[in-house]
This record gives structure tokens, sequence and C-alpha cells, in this order.
């Protein structure tokens, strides 16, 4: 109550003397100076100083002495209570505003928003219309901000619910928010310190402190300021430091991590000289590194306080005008007000200018500024819009000499101006910022200008070119929405800019001209990239002042009269020489000869293209009906230079231009490539149809030929033996074919016929899903996008294509429609050379499988508009047909020098293109309007030989040498009498029926005959082959029967089938594991090839080893601790490893992939695979050799050891002597026998004080034949025998397996002489057992049957390995290790550190027991071990004393008890009820009112999971088949507990244990109750493990990514302050949230700095972990500090595709399948293998470090 009056009584006196100082100010004759007097006085006092303040004090004094009596001043009273009655009487904004950082997610709406940069914030999105529209999403680059709210950046749904203002619909701004006394305040304390900031945040170093805030006493205090920039690295910096200025690494990195983030720091403080001394060192320590020296400068400490304080008053200022909208008006007024020296600019236009010069965190408070003021108010934002068009020079020049990035530069506000279309055109009119911009891009680029005035780009600058690309992006916002009305003055503004954008254009046309290299290969590849630079980035920008042109008939006049006459005035690549007449087939072309191959040529024509775009829209949108004089356009010379690019392009096809070098073949791939091709090779197609249009057929011709440099060759005048000109000749004959087929052909362009866009979009689409199926984003990439980033896909793809979903892996792909195929045209012109040999192979393909003809007919075009309709008659003049005949003629006379097929297939493609043409004609008007007749001149006899075309036609089609092109031949002679038919209105008579039809239906009876014969044929191949591959196959099951005797069926059908019931009861009691009635164990031989050598060996004890391949791993998949993992003790105290805690925290996993090789084999592939790799670059990525890891040599998956193969023991079972021991060896005689043989052992070892020395076999256990008990060998009298013996071979791959299983699950240094060494093995199997029932419970399959087969293989191998481990251990070690396990079970033997059964996994302990229990049998100088049938009722007693204490353990720790059902007692629930009672009574309890029958429910179910793994042990190690029931139900079907129950030698009802041993268990029962531990945890001090085991998953994912994104963008990193989240990552595992690749996440792990990931990983999974990265949507894999990788997110896309850094946007959705088999990948622990196989895949050049992911 005290410390509460004291903070309120300071409060008020805080707030006293803030009042009277803003007094003092308001009654002051000059305020300002009164103002500026205290800031000099305290300013100084609070920053700066000699000693540091903490940040907090020097907050609390900021605010108190500084901040607190300026709000005073501004309010006029306590700023509280101005602040409250300011609230009362304003609304919220209706603008969101929110500043985006880097890496944040931001959404746009495709369906609603005017263009792609118009974006929401995460909050805004989730709570508008948008998201159920069609979005994207992606991570901002910072520095934007939330468009809700604004009116101009949406269609609909402007606003989110949250900024919804209700009624009005636009930005509303009060002008008297305020009051008049207020408002003024406000202007004259903002003017005065904005004004301050200014002039601080402009500070040069030269300059001085104005007389106002001149200190009294001149102080010599200096800083040494460094400032950030990108020319030096990290370590670069903090080298210089610690040489420059006497500080350590930390400080160093510290200093370096601060200028990195805010933009500079003060490194030093000192006098004047010693910063002088500084500065000297750091400049010259940094150009020894770099060229360039960092920038440091000395301030004055007086001025580095003022600057300081300048900041914070930026921040001041945001919260402040937050506050009202009035504050905000009364900010930009001062802010944009003139000043009163005409000559300097407003204070935000200073602060603009002077941005490149400010440090990084000055421009960050200054843009924000800008953003929270005038850009939220639309009058402010259109003054602030003219003055940064009124600096745009000036500032753009200033970002191409920063070196940072544009995300931190004033120019990034152009964005939020020019995008807003109102304020485009108000620009536009007002500064006609066009002609600024390209004014701006022409003057930065003037010194790549030649002396032609056109761009050379030879040695440009890299860097500053990509800077000053940028420009071009805000050319395209300008124009990013065309007027819907055009007033005079847009007009005339729009086309001035217009102008000055084609004299951009005229530095680009034509250049960087190439001339053919003959003879020598250039010796320097010219420079290309950046022309082509250029022309991505005009792309847009073209097409959309086309857009602009066409939406007014005046302006596209008039662009269309510019830019001819631009183009007319372009000299480039003129003629040399006079025109000359050029003569064939009766034409005469009066042209100037011009050859590409011979003279300069340029690929770069913006101004043709252009022209031409404008032509095709004047003649859509009807304006060229005002076209004055349109006679005066020559056609002819304005389609010379694109026709010469075409042919450059056909040429470097021929390979004429080789020597020219790989920049000219660029040239030409980007020409035609998706990226330039709408503005280059499209528009040049274009022009040259407009020209044939024009132009008279057969003039146009000769002028392609002429060009072509054909026109000797085709008038016969041209001989050549040279097989190189041949070869060219035939190209180029090939090249210019194909241009016809595109001039005639090619009519999807709006204008040239009558098509829509979503028409073009559709045929494109066809044409990529005629080469092969596709994925969309396959689709997209191959479709020219808009400038809205839309290439109209989605719109078009339902009509022509049909989705295929994906499977678990792979993506969705998109399959044409058939009924589309009918489109398809196999010389489509955006086809690749490939691209269209793939189309053409995968068409015919279809066809053939469709019992269809090969021929890929012409598709029907749409006819062409009126002004285009003349282009058809080049298929029908005199010259073509010419043409046509040449070629056939060459190829009939089979002179194959002078003829290709591809040429071949050309020409009758054209033919077909010509008479589909003539077809579509005749059906549509009378023959006597049809002038098209290219079949009557085809018909006609020619003057060369007499052969006509039809007969050519005919000659062509029996050449075998074109035999591909038969088909077509054949349906071409079709269409010709199909239109002669039609000329004659006739059907087609007999002749012609006979002529065509009946060989086509002989050809055709023919074909069905053939493939009839060719049907039976293939048929009985396969019977013959199928017969081969069964007798293999029973070969192979004689020689491989073990892989079959375990698969029921193959059981089923080898057994003889009898009616007897006698022999079905005898099987079905077989089936038991242990005990008396023991099934027998199969006799098998096993012979398995070795995959290194090849050869066969069968798997014996004593031959020898053959080793499995296996990795052996710590887990904790089935941990009940999740995050918590118990330290190992390095003395061996713990009860770990001894004792499995039934947590499982972590367990030890050996899986293998199930390759076999010979031990020898092995070693040698090890020691290679060592001295390989080891010369391998980032080798360790992969394998660790230090830890013995390799790759498995067939698979590749990750192995660390291998397990030695050994076989079962071979088994002779006496059912007769078991049964007449069973009568004698009870379970509480056994327990006798068992721990007099303990005790005995136990007094034998002290007595002659054996040492567990490590050794093997009888040298461990010397002295046992000692004084004992008198039945101390009594157990020896139920049967013996001689122990195993292995060979050497299989010795050692035993020592060497379990070394690794023990140095891997304990983290130890290998000892193979350490006594825990068998522990691990036992462990080892038991843990891999319970993590493959753990698989089979979860995908809900039998127990037995659906493994796989490396699954089964390794499981036996471990088993048998763990089984055989007690060989190679000391028998007194492993004796001792049994003794301490039954201590757990029989009080008699329990010690005091021995755990109660609730603190035991008793599966563990299971394995344990009995893998151990055979060394009780060991005798001096005698290795014995049990006999089949002392083993058998060893294994069923402990079995059952197990079973019996996890019964108990599921019961004490029980609490969830099912329903009671009705129904009758059973005497099952009788003895559950009975067992239940007294436990409760041996621990104290009350008992409840349960029935009997809830609690043996409960108990079995508790058990099961316990009873499956048993199941698995012992099969595993005795070989005895399982009941059928194990193979063929899942695991959830009933009958499962009465058949394992069978097998496990247990009665159906598991309580009648109890009854049977009474005698027995009833005192044990007492003592295991009675535990002080079992007391702790029944008063629940102690949490317990409950009964069956939680069933680990990876977490619930939503199903909308979208709500993950949300998670992250509010995470906040609990060790960070600063609010930058880039790297939110998800753990799968456990679900936390992670700040992954960050430096304030780092932790120490081993002694070396690891990312959050890596730490938690550590914990979470033992060293392997999963993760997601939220905002890269891509998984992570881990396990190790030097291992990962990355895996696809399970999130697709509405088109079964993951999207990996969110690159394509689209809204993603969780897919199970995919998140399943995540989930079984890390159950069935293969992140290890998964991580191995995908690093060997990739070549790792530079080693990625994971550790601090």
């Amino acid at each position: 109550m005290l410390l509460k009056l004291h903070l309120n009584m300071a409060d008020r006196e805080k707030s006293s003397e803030g009042l009277q100082l803003s007094q003092e100010w308001l009654e002051a004759a000059d305020c300002r100076a009164e103002l500026l007097q205290h800031l000099k006085d305290q300013v100084p006092q609070i920053f700066c100083l000699r000693k540091e303040l903490s940040p907090q004090e020097e907050e609390e004094l900021m605010q108190r002495r500084l901040l607190h009596p300026l709000e005073c001043f501004l309010f006029g009273e306590d700023p509280q209570e101005g602040l409250e009655k300011l609230n009362q009487g304003s609304a919220s904004s209706q603008l969101c505003g929110r500043v985006f950082k880097e890496g944040e997610t931001v959404y746009s709406c495709r369906d609603c928003a005017i263009d792609p940069t118009c974006v929401l914030c995460m909050d805004c999105f989730q709570d508008s219309v948008h998201k159920s529209h069609r979005y994207k999403m992606h991570a901002s680059s910072g520095g934007g901000f939330c468009d809700c709210g604004d009116v101009e950046a949406w269609k609909i749904g402007p606003c989110c619910s949250k900024h919804d203002p209700g009624a009005a619909a636009a930005m509303v701004t009060d002008e008297a928010v305020l009051e008049p006394e207020l408002y003024e305040r406000a202007e004259k304390l903002f003017r005065v310190l904005l004004r301050y900031v200014t002039d601080f945040l402009v500070w040069e170093e030269n300059f001085e402190l104005s007389a106002e805030l001149q200190p009294r006493i001149k102080d010599n205090a200096y800083f040494c300021v460094l400032y950030n920039d990108e020319h030096h690295s990290y370590d670069h910096v903090i080298y210089t430091l610690q040489r420059s200025v006497n500080c350590d690494q930390a400080e160093a990195q510290t200093h370096t991590t601060l200028i990195d983030k805010e933009g500079r720091r003060a490194v030093k403080r000192g006098t004047l000289r010693s910063c002088q001394q500084a500065k000297d060192l750091i400049r010259s320590n940094s150009e020894h590194i770099s060229l360039q020296p960092l920038r440091v400068e000395i301030l004055p400490a007086t001025v580095m306080a003022h600057q300081t304080f300048a900041l914070r008053l930026g921040s001041w200022f945001q919260k402040i005008i937050g506050y009202s909208v009035g504050f905000r008006q009364a900010f930009c007024q001062v802010a944009l007000e003139p000043n009163a020296d005409r000559d300097r600019p407003c204070l935000i236009s200073r602060l603009m200018l002077h941005d490149a010069r400010m440090y990084k965190g000055a421009r960050k408070i200054v843009h924000e500024l800008i953003f929270g003021s005038m850009l939220m108010d639309s009058e402010f934002k259109r003054l602030f819009a003219i003055e940064f068009t009124k600096h745009y020079k000036q500032l753009q020049k200033d970002f191409i000499s920063d070196d940072h990035e544009r995300s931190i530069s004033i120019t990034a506000l152009s964005v939020q101006i020019f995008t807003v279309p109102t304020l485009a055109r108000q620009l536009i009119e007002e500064c006609n910022v066009i002609k600024v911009i390209v004014d701006t891009v022409l003057e930065l680029l003037r010194e790549h200008l030649d002396e032609s005035n056109r761009f050379f780009f030879l040695g440009y600058n890299s860097d500053k070119f990509s800077r000053i690309q940028v420009i071009f992006h805000d050319l395209r916002y300008i124009l990013i929405s065309k007027p819907s009305v055009w007033t005079e003055e847009l007009r005339g503004q729009f086309l001035e800019g217009f102008k000055i954008f084609l004299g951009f254009l005229k530095c680009m046309q034509g250049m960087e001209e190439v001339k053919r290299q003959l003879g020598q290969h250039i010796a320097v590849e010219p420079e290309w990239e950046a022309g082509f630079t250029l022309q991505i980035q005009l792309r847009h920008i073209l097409a959309m002042f086309q857009d602009w042109c066409s939406s007014d008939d005046e302006i596209m006049l008039q662009a269309f009269k510019e830019c001819h006459t631009a183009l007319i005035e372009c000299n480039n690549q003129p003629f040399h020489r006079e025109a000359t007449d050029f003569y064939m087939c009766k034409h005469i072309l009066r042209a100037r000869p011009y050859k590409v191959s011979q003279e300069p040529v340029s690929i770069h024509l913006p101004i043709s293209r252009l022209l031409a775009g404008l032509y095709v829209l004047m003649w859509k949108t009807g304006a060229i009906e005002r076209l004055d004089n349109p006679e005066r356009y020559d056609f002819v010379q304005l389609a010379e230079h694109p026709l010469r690019c075409v042919v450059l392009a056909a040429q470097v096809t021929a390979e004429m231009w080789r020597r020219n070098g790989l920049s000219l073949v660029s040239q030409v791939y980007y020409y035609q490539d998706v990226k330039c091709r709408d503005e280059m090779y499209d528009k040049d197609i274009i022009m040259l149809q407009i020209a044939a249009s024009k132009m008279d057929p057969n003039h146009f011709l000769l002028l392609i030929l002429l060009r072509f440099e054909l026109f000797e060759y085709f008038n016969g005048n041209c001989v050549s033996k040279d097989q190189d000109e041949l070869t060219q000749w035939n190209r180029l004959t090939e090249e210019m074919l194909f241009l016809l087929i595109a001039i005639f052909g090619e009519r999807y362009i709006p204008g040239i016929s009558q098509v829509t866009k979503e028409d073009v979009t559709m045929r494109e689409v066809v044409h990529l899903l005629c080469i092969e199926p596709m994925a969309h984003s396959t689709l997209v990439k191959s479709l020219p996008e808009n400038e809205n980033h839309e290439t109209g896909l989605e719109a078009v793809i339902a009509k022509v294509a049909t989705f295929r979903k994906p499977g678990v892996s792979g993506h969705g792909l998109y399959e044409v429609k058939k009924e589309r195929l009918m489109d398809f045209n196999p010389f489509f012109y955006h086809y690749s050379r490939s691209q269209r040999s793939k189309a053409e192979e995968s068409q015919k393909k279809r066809r053939a499988q469709e019992s269809n003809d090969k021929a890929l007919r012409p598709p029907v075009p749409p006819a062409f508009s009126p002004s285009f309709s003349r282009i058809v008659h080049l298929l029908c003049c005199d010259v073509f047909i010419h043409i046509l005949r040449r070629i056939l003629q060459r190829a009939a006379e089979d002179r194959s020098t002078h003829w290709t097929e591809a040429m071949i297939q050309r020409a009758l493609h054209l033919i077909g293109q010509a008479l589909m043409e003539e077809k579509t004609q005749l059906e549509s008007s009378s023959v006597e309007d049809v002038t098209f007749n290219f079949s009557l001149k085809a018909r006609a006899v020619g003057s060369e030989q007499d052969k006509s075309l039809f007969l050519l036609l005919s000659k062509i089609k029996a050449l075998p040498s074109l035999e591909a092109q038969k088909d077509l031949a054949k349906w071409l002679l079709q269409m010709f009498e199909i239109v002669k038919c039609l000329r004659e209105k006739s059907s087609p008579t007999v002749s012609v029926s006979m002529d065509t039809t009946k060989p086509e239906e002989s050809t055709q009876d023919k074909e069905k005959a053939e493939r009839k014969r060719k049907a039976e044929a293939a048929k009985l191949h396969r019977q013959k082959i199928m017969a081969q591959m069964s007798a293999m196959q029973k070969n192979f099951i004689e020689s491989n029967k073990m892989l079959y005797d375990n698969m029921p069926e193959t059981g089923m059908q080898e057994e003889p089938v009898t009616s007897s019931e006698s022999s079905a009861m005898e099987q079905r009691e077989l089936c038991i594991a242990f005990g008396p009635l023991r099934g027998p164990t199969p006799a098998e031989r096993e012979v398995l090839t070795c995959i290194l050598c090849q050869e066969e060996q069968e798997v014996l004890p004593l031959a020898p080893a053959m080793v499995l391949t296996a990795c052996v791993q710590r887990s904790t998949v089935l941990t009940q601790c999740r995050g918590r993992i118990p330290a190992n003790k390095a003395d061996g105290t713990g009860t770990y490893p001894l004792f499995m805690p039934p947590d499982l925290a972590v367990g030890t996993h050996t899986g293998s992939c199930g390759h076999v090789m010979h031990a020898t084999c092995w070693q040698k592939y090890f020691e290679a695979v060592q001295n390989t790799t080891r010369n391998r670059l980032h080798a360790e990525l992969i394998v660790d050799l230090e830890n013995g890891e390799y790759l498995c040599p067939l698979c590749k998956s990750l192995c660390n050891t291998v397990v030695p193969l050994i076989p079962l023991e071979p088994l002779t079972f006496n059912y007769e002597n078991a049964e007449i021991i069973g009568q004698h060896l009870t379970l509480p005689r056994w327990i006798q026998v068992l721990a007099a043989r303990i005790k005995g052992l136990k007094s034998i070892m002290q007595d002659n004080d054996v040492q567990t020395d490590g050794g093997s076999g009888s040298s461990g256990t010397t002295g046992l034949f000692g004084d004992g008990q008198p039945d101390f060998r009594s157990i020896l009298a139920y049967g013996v025998q001689e122990s195993r013996k292995f060979s050497d071979g299989i010795a050692e791959m035993l020592v060497v397996c379990a070394t690794t299983v023990h140095r891997v699950g304990l983290k130890t240094a290998p000892n193979e002489l350490c006594p825990r060494v068998p522990l691990m093995a036992w462990n080892t199997c038991a843990f891999t057992i319970q993590a493959i029932e753990n698989i089979l419970q979860e995908e809900d399959k039998p127990l037995f049957g659906s493994l796989q087969n490396r699954q089964i293989a390794g499981l036996k191998a471990i088993v048998q390995f763990a089984a055989s481990q007690r060989l190679k251990s000391s028998q007194g070690v492993i004796q001792k290790h049994f003794a301490d396990m039954m201590g757990v079970l029989l009080p008699v033997l329990s010690r005091k550190n021995t755990p109660s059964v609730l603190d035991v996994d008793f599966f563990h302990l299971l394995v344990g027991l009995v893998l151990s229990m055979p060394s009780l049998y060991q005798e001096e100088g005698i290795d014995l071990q049990p006999s089949a049938v002392s083993s058998a009722f060893n294994n069923m007693y402990i079995f059952h004393l197990v079973t019996m204490a996890h019964i108990l353990q599921v019961l004490l720790t029980a609490t969830d008890f099912p329903a009671a059902g009705d129904g009758e007692e059973t005497e099952e629930a009788r003895s559950a009820s009975e067992l239940y009672t007294t436990v409760l009574q041996h621990t104290g309890r009350l008992v409840p009112d349960l029935s009997g029958g809830s609690v043996a429910q409960r108990v079995k179910a508790g058990i099961e999971p316990f009873l499956r793994c048993a199941a698995l042990f012992f099969n595993c190690l005795t070989g005895v088949h399982p009941p059928e029931e194990l193979f063929s139900a899942s695991v959830t079907s009933p009958g499962q507990m009465e058949a394992l129950c069978s097998y496990l030698a247990l009665p159906f009802n598991i309580f009648q244990l109890f009854q049977d041993h009474r005698d027995a268990v009833s005192p044990m029962l007492q003592r295991w109750c009675g535990s002080p531990s079992i007391t702790k945890a029944l008063q629940g001090k102690i949490q317990t493990i409950r009964y069956p085991r939680r069933r680990n998953r990876l977490i619930e994912l939503p199903e909308d990514y979208s709500a993950l994104l949300n998670k992250a963008s509010h995470f906040q990193c609990p060790k960070s302050t600063v609010d930058e989240r880039k790297h939110p990552t998800l753990c799968l595992v456990c679900g936390a949230m992670l700040c992954s690749q960050s430096s304030c996440c780092l932790s120490q792990l081993d002694g070396e700095d690891v990312g959050a990931c890596t730490a938690h990983a550590a914990t979470c999974g033992a060293g392997v972990g999963m993760f997601l990265r939220i905002r890269e949507c891509e998984i992570v894999l881990m396990a190790s500090k030097t291992r990962g990788s990355t895996y696809p997110a399970p999130y697709l896309d509405d088109y079964g595709e993951t999207d990996p850094h969110l690159g394509r946007g689209n809204p993603l959705h969780l897919c199970p399948e995919r998140y399943r088999k995540l989930n079984q990948l890390w159950q069935q622990h293969c992140i290890l293998e998964e991580i191995a196989r995908s690093l060997e895949v990739v070549n790792v050049m530079f080693a990625f470090e994971w550790q601090l992911v």
C-alpha cells in the first residue's frame, strides 16, 4: 500500500513538473528557443554519458524529463486526461496500415485485388471475405503495409470486420477533430521537433551545432562511430574491430551484430585524437580485406546524444499521431509545408533526399513515420506523392550508388503511391510521372550508349544494372490500372510520356548487332544478358502501353503514328546495295539484297514489335478506319527487320553460326522462350502476317526465299556437292516451311481472327498437355503471365483437361481430354525442338493404342479476320506450288542428300493446311466465289518432267524411306478426292471409292490380320515365359523353404489335408511357444546369397559368419515422458540399463534393411568405404566414419553395425520326459531350486572372491564346485546339454554388434568388457520388438504375416544375437544380472536398490531373464546349458511370473475402468474381482463398487501389448509356429487374446494363474504390494504409467495451412525482445514452437553452440527430430548436430503439389496420407536412413550448418 502511495506521489510530482515547464514554454515570447534550450540542457545529460545507464533507467529519465513535458505542452493539461477527452470524440481508423516486417506472411486475393501489390496482414485476412476466395500467400520482404480499408485496392471487401466502418465506405477525414487551440499547439510543437529530428538525422560529420544547441561548456568527449555496409562480411568487421579498438572477440561480435541490426554503433569513446586514431586504424585494416574501407565517423558526444533522442522522437511521433486524425493532419501539414527559403525543400523532402546517407535505424524510423502519417490520409498522400515524384530522379540516383537493400530504401515507397489508380492518373496529369521515370532510366543508362545512340552493355556493372531494373517496376505500377475515362490533359501527358518511352526503345532498336563469324571461332563471347534482362523487364510494360492505347481510339491512332515515325527514324542495319529484280515462276520481285549470313543483324527490335501489336489492336478496336492515308505505310519495309530476325533464328538452328559461340544460341533460345516470346518472336510472326496480308503472295514468298538465302536453290541455279552446304540448305528449307506453317496457321491472336484470350490460353494448355501429363505448376511456368502474374489457366483448365490426384508422393497431374486432341498441331509455333519431338511421339503412340492411323493431321484453324484474309492465298500461289513441287520431286527421285524427312513432313503439313482451307471455303461458299484453288494447281502438270504435285504425292506414299509419313500421305490423297468432289458438287464416285476406299479397306484387313497374328505369337510367348517362371519359382521355394514356412498360405498348401479331428487338435496344441506342450521348431535350411560376392552359403553355427546390415540408434518413439531424458551415470549405479523404466524414456532400436553379406566381405567393403569416403567432399554429412557408419552396398540405407546370422538351435523335445518333469517341477519347486542355485552361486563367488574379469566360459566361474546347499545342483537334474559352439567369425561379429549397441545406446566409449554390454544387447532386442508391435498396432495389421521381409529377418537376427550374447560374456556377470533382475519377482532375492513392480518395464525384464537364465547351468570345466525340456519349463515359469507381476502393475495404476456390461458374472470376472480385492487389501485401500467383468476387461486391455511383444519374441527365439488367428486377423479383431494365451501357454482366463499358483504367489503378491514406492505412487506422490501405454503419434496438424501461419505470426521468441520472427519452427513430435536459425536462441550442447531445433531434438528425440519450418513450408529431418535434410511438407495445394518456401503461394491443405507416411517414417525409425539417402543423392558443394538450425 505504501509503495503504491509512493508511486502515485512520484507520478503527481512528475506531472506537476511537466505542466509547469509546458506552461513556461507556452508563455514564452520565443517558444522554439525555450524548447531547444530545454533539449540542450537535458538531452546530453540523459544520453551518451560517460557512465552508461541501463536501458530502463535511460527510458525512465527520457520519459520524465523530456517526453512528459512535451506531452503536457501538447495537451495543455495532464496528458492522461487530455488523451481520455480525445478518445471520447474519435473513432478508430478504417485503414489498418500495419507495416510488414521481413519474412511476415501476407495475403493477396486473386479475385478482388486491383493488382498483386494489394495485400492484407494475417489478422485482417482471417477476418475478411477474401479467405473464401482464390488467394495467394507469400513472405514479405519488409517495408510494405496492409491495404485493409483502402477502397481503391479491392474490387469488393475492402475492409475486414475489425476495420469496417459500417455505413461509410470511403476514407473519412474529419478536419475538426481537434479543438483549434490543441491543433495550434500541436502544429507549433511538431514544427520545432520535426525540424530538430530532421537536422540531426541528416547530420554530416563536418556540421557544427546551431547556436541554440551549443553547450555552455565545450566537452572534449567524442565517439568513433562505425556504420554498416554490404561490402564487408561479419567476420571482416569482427577482425577489423579486434585489430583496431582493442576489444575481445565477444565484444567485437556484439558490436558487429548491433551494427548490422541498427546500421551503426559507437565502438569507442574518448578524446578527438584517440577517436581519430581508431578511425584511421579501422579504415586501414578494413581496406586490407576489401578494396573499400568501412565508413567511420567521429561525432561529438553532444551530437550523438541529440541523434539518439531524435530517433526516440521518431517513435514518439508515431505514438502521438496514432492518437488522433487531427494530430496526424497537423504532422503532415508541418512535414509538407514549403520552406521559407525557397531553395530548400520541405522537411519530409530533406529526409527523403538524405535517405541513402542515413543509417539503417534512422531510415526505418523515417519510413514508419511516413507510413503512419502521410500514407494514411488521401490528400496528404497525394501531396507526398507529388514531392516524391519531384525528387524521383535524385532519389533513384542515390539508391543506385547506395549499397543497402531496396527494402530499406525510400524508393521502396513507390509501390505505395504509384499503384493507387486515382493517384497514378493525377501524377501523370500533374507531373507526367511516365516521363520522369523513363528519363531517369535513360539518364542512368546513358553511359551505355554507343556512337549510334544505341545501347551497348559490354563491361557493365551487374549490381548497378540490377538496381536500375527496379525502376521499371515503378513504370509498371503506374500503368497497372488503365483509365476508363480519358481527359484531354491525361491524353496529352500520356502521349508525351509515350514519346519519351519510344525514345528509350529507339536506343534498344537494333542494339548489340551480331555478324556471322567465318573461319575462326569468336575469341570472346559478347555480352547479351543485359539486353535480354531489359527485354524481360519491358515485357509487361509494352503490353500495358498497348492496353492503355487500345482503350481510346484517338490515343491509339496517335501512338501508332508516333511508333511508325520512330521506326522510320531508326537507321539500323541499312541496305548497302541497290534494288534488283528477282525472277521465279513468271513473277518478278524488285528488292534490295541483304544476306543475314554476311551482314550485321540484331535480335532486339522493340519498336517494330510494338508497331505490330498496335496494328492488330487497331483492327480489333476498329480504329484502323480512322487512320489517315493507310497506303503510305510500306509494310515490306516494316517487315524487313522482323524477317531478318526470324531468319537469324533459323540459321542458328541450322548451325550456320556455330563459330559465334553460345551467346547467340542463348539469345535465340530466349527469343522464343515463354519469358520473352510475347513481345519478341510472336510479334515478329504477327508483323510477317501483316506483310503477307498486304503484299502479293508470290512476292511475299519470293522475299522469304531471298532472306532465307534459298532463292537460287529453289530456282535451280544452285548445285553443290559440299555435304555441309547441302545440310544447311535442308535445315533452312525446314525452317522456312515451318515459318510458312506459322504464318498461315497461327491465327490464335485476338484481332487476327475472332478469338478470345481464353481461346488462346486453352490452345496453349492443350499443346502443353499433348507433350505429357503435367503438374499445375509446370503448366503455369510454361504459360506467359500477364502484368498481374496471372496466366488465365484456372479459367480454362477444366474445359481441356482432367485432373489425376497424387498418391503419397509425387504430385497431381492434368491430362488432356480426348475431345481436345483434334486441336493438336504437331508444328505448334511455341514448341521447342525437343517438345515438338516428344509431343509428336506421344500423339502417334496414343493413336496407335486407339488403333488409328499415325497421321497427325493439321487442325482446322479459326477463320482470319477480313483484314488478314488475304494470307490464305499464300498457299495457292505459283511460287508456293513451285516450292512444294521441288521438295517432293527431290524426295520422289530419292536423292537422299537433297531432302530430309522433317522437310517432307512440313511440306505434307502445308498441303494438308491448304486442302483444309479449300474444303472449308467450298463448304461455306459457292464454287464460283471460292478463289482459293490449291487443289487445281496441285493437279496441274508442271513444266518439270510433267509431274504434278498430286502425282508426286502418290509416288512418295510408296517410298520405303518415308514409311513414317505414309499415313499422312494417304490422308492427303483422300482430301484431294473430297475437295475434287466438292468442286464438282458430287459425292465420291465408284471409281473414287475403288481408288481410295478399297485399297484402304484391304490395307485395314491386312493390318487386322497382321495384328491378330502378332497377338497370337505374343500369347504363346507369354505362356512359355510363365511356364519357365513357374518352374523357377518352385525351384526357389524348394531352396528357400525357410522364407515360405512362416507364410500361412504356403503352409496350408503344403500340409496334407486330412479329415481327422485329432490331427487338427494336435496341430492346434503344438502351436505353443514353451512349456511341456511346446511346439516343434521347424527344421530349416537357410541358404543365402552375399550381396557383395554373389556366392551362396548355408547359415550354420560353425560356418564362416554371414551378417545382416543394421543401424543402431537411440529412440524416444515409445517414451511416456517426452522431453525428459535420464542422464547415464558413468559408474553404472543407476537402475538402467539393468531395469528399463516403465516410461521407456530412451530405448535402443536396431533396424535392418535385410541385406546379407559374408562377414569377411563386409570387413573389406567397410575398409574400402572408409578409405574412399575420407577423400569425398563433405562426406561427414552422410556417414560418420568415426562411429563406424557406412551405406548398405545395395540399397544405400545408413548402417553402423552388422548383426551375425545365427540359425535356430535344432530341437529334440522329449514329450514323455516333459510330462514326468512337469509333475515334479511345479512353480513353488522351481522357485526353490532357482533360489538355491542363485544362493549357492553367490556364496561360492564370495568364498572364492571371483571378480568379474570379463572372461568367457569356465574362466569366469571357477570354484562353482564348492560346498553349497544340498540342492545347489538340483537344477541340473531336470536336463542339461552342451552349450552351442560358434565359428570364430560369428564370435567376432557378436562382439562387433554388441559393442556398437552398448556404445550407441549408452553414448559411451566402446568397451567390450563392460558388464553392461549383455544388458544393452537384451534391451535393444526388447525395445525393437516393442517398436515393431507399436507399428503393427498403429496400422491395425496382424501380429504375424504382415511384417516386411527386412523386418522379419532383422528381428530374428537380433533375437538370436541377444540370446547368444551370454556366451561371449563372463558367466558370473550374467548370473549376477539374472539374480538382480529376478529380485523384482522373487522378494527372497531382492536387494536394497531393487525397484518395485511399478518401476520396471516387464517386457524388457522378461527378455533379460529368459536370455540370461541358461547361464545358471554353467559348471566348471564344462559348458552346459539347459536341455530343450528344461528351457521350456524355465521360459514358462519366468513368463508366468512376469505376467502376474505385470497384471498387478496394470491393476495398481488403473483408474479408468470400463462400464460393467449386463449379464451373468463369468468365472473370469469372479477371479478378477477376487484378485482386485486382495490387491486393494494389501495396499490398504477401500474396495470400490466395481464388477469383476470391468476389472477383467481393463486388465486384458492393459496386458495385451505385453503379450503381443512376448509372442513375437518367443516366435523368433524358438521358431514355434503361432496359431493361425495371429496371422490372418488384425490386432483389434476378436479372438486375438485367446490365440495369444494359447501360444504363450496361458489359461484363457489369465486370472487363473493366481488361482493355480496361489501358495507360491500369495506371499509374493503381499510383498510386491508392500513396497514403499507403491505406497507413494498410490498417494499420488510419484507419477505412474498407465497401461496400455499411450501410443505416440506425430502431433495433430490443422487442415488449413494458414492456421499454422497465423500461429507463427503470433509466436514471440521467449529469449528476444526484438519483434523479428524469421524462422518459427514447429516440432512435429511434441508440438513445441521454436525460434530456429536465430542467434537469440543459441545454446550450448556438449560444449558447442547449437540452434534451438538441435537443442530441442536432443531432449525430445534423443538427437532425432522432425520439424516443420512454417514460413518455408518444408519439413526438416535432423539426426545429429551435423546431419539433417529437408523433406516435402504434408501440405498440398488444390493441384496436388507441395509449395516449398511458399513460392507459388496457393492455399494449402493437409494431405492425411502424406502425414501418415511421415508418421510411419518416424515410428519405423527411418529418419536417419531418409537423411542419408537424400544427402547421397544431392551433391553437397557447401556444407550446411545443421547444428545452428
